[in-house]
């Protein structure tokens, strides 16, 4: 266990640092939005092209793994609306609440802390369930929180909204030319490559530390407003995340292997440990973007973060 925890405390050092920074102003606010930009449309982009390419096709085409995957992310979609759309909570707060319980941080904090532990074999599984969760994940949960106010027609315009945006969002494309340079054998030329392999390296460190930043102008920002009411359920929701979430994929992911699905063990392993990864940094944002409760996303976002330090290591514990 303390060999796991040398591993994983810098990674959650990391975000803490860019919460102090956030927070202390040592880090102006203003200047959150240019790291974001940074991490989004440079550094991890480049990242994922780079472990895409370097990734056998058939590990990136993993059916056992998509179809797990995408399975287990659907139904806590489902049971997160269902056992939290209530009271005050409407189907916008419960779609972004199922969001920030089913989507992992798996860009930002996943594949580097993940390919640390387990190697850059491991990077085949966290592309497909990042590729899900941003495409199926995000655009499911953005048309059931429409469904409050416009029925139907709301969510289906909201659905196209959401697939619009995916158009736009450089990662999925990363993802997609980098599986057509591994399966064609393609290569870069040799100081391109070296370009992109320099702001690969700077991708992690840098996100991290915007985690942090965004967190705490999060947190700032919710503490601001008067007459906020505290939010709702949000030990609930994290608990789905940090614990039921991974636990689903392991337990169907069993089933899957067992029943000759073809989902290859360690497949399995990089999944569930995606899983455990804390709630995505980016959701508040989206949140705020369509009039969810974004305190209640924050507050998920923050106290999943800080706990995985301890539950996610755990999980490595059991299953590495």
């Amino acid at each position: 266990m303390q060999q796991i925890l040398l591993v994983t405390f810098p990674f959650f050092a990391l975000v803490l640092c860019g919460y102090l920074a956030a927070r202390s102003r040592a880090l102006p606010l203003e200047a959150i939005p240019g790291l974001n930009g940074f991490v989004l449309f440079f550094a991890l982009p480049c990242m994922l092209y780079r472990f895409a390419a370097d990734t056998p096709i058939d590990k990136l085409l993993d059916v056992g793994a998509f179809v797990v995957y995408l399975g287990c992310a659907v139904a806590m979609v489902g049971l997160a609306v269902v056992t939290t759309r209530r009271g005050s909570i409407g189907w916008n707060d419960s779609a972004f609440g199922a969001l920030v319980a089913a989507f992992p941080n798996s860009g930002f904090m996943g594949m580097p802390l993940l390919l640390s532990l387990l190697g850059a074999v491991a990077a085949g599984p966290v592309i497909v369930a990042l590729a899900i969760d941003m495409v199926v994940t995000s655009s499911l949960c953005i048309a059931l929180s429409r469904l409050d106010s416009a029925g139907s027609d709301g969510a289906t315009k909201a659905a196209k909204k959401a697939l619009r945006g995916i158009v736009v969002n450089p990662l999925p494309w990363a993802i997609g030319l980098g599986g057509l340079a591994s399966y064609s054998g393609f290569v870069l030329y040799g100081p391109l490559t070296s370009a992109i392999d320099m702001l690969a390296e700077a991708g992690s460190p840098t996100a991290l530390f915007t985690i942090g930043a965004v967190l705490a102008r999060s947190r700032m920002a919710v503490a601001a407003s008067p007459g906020v009411r505290a939010p709702v359920g949000v030990a609930w929701v994290a608990s789905y995340k940090l614990l039921l979430h991974p636990v689903l994929v392991y337990a169907v992911g069993t089933l899957a292997i067992r029943a000759g699905l073809g989902l290859d063990p360690f497949a399995l392993k990089v999944l569930v440990l995606t899983a455990a990864l804390p709630s995505a940094s980016n959701v508040p944002m989206l949140a705020e973007r369509y009039g969810a409760d974004t305190g209640r996303v924050a507050q998920v976002v923050l106290l999943t973060t800080a706990l995985a330090f301890l539950t996610f290591s755990a999980a490595v514990a059991l299953l590495v």
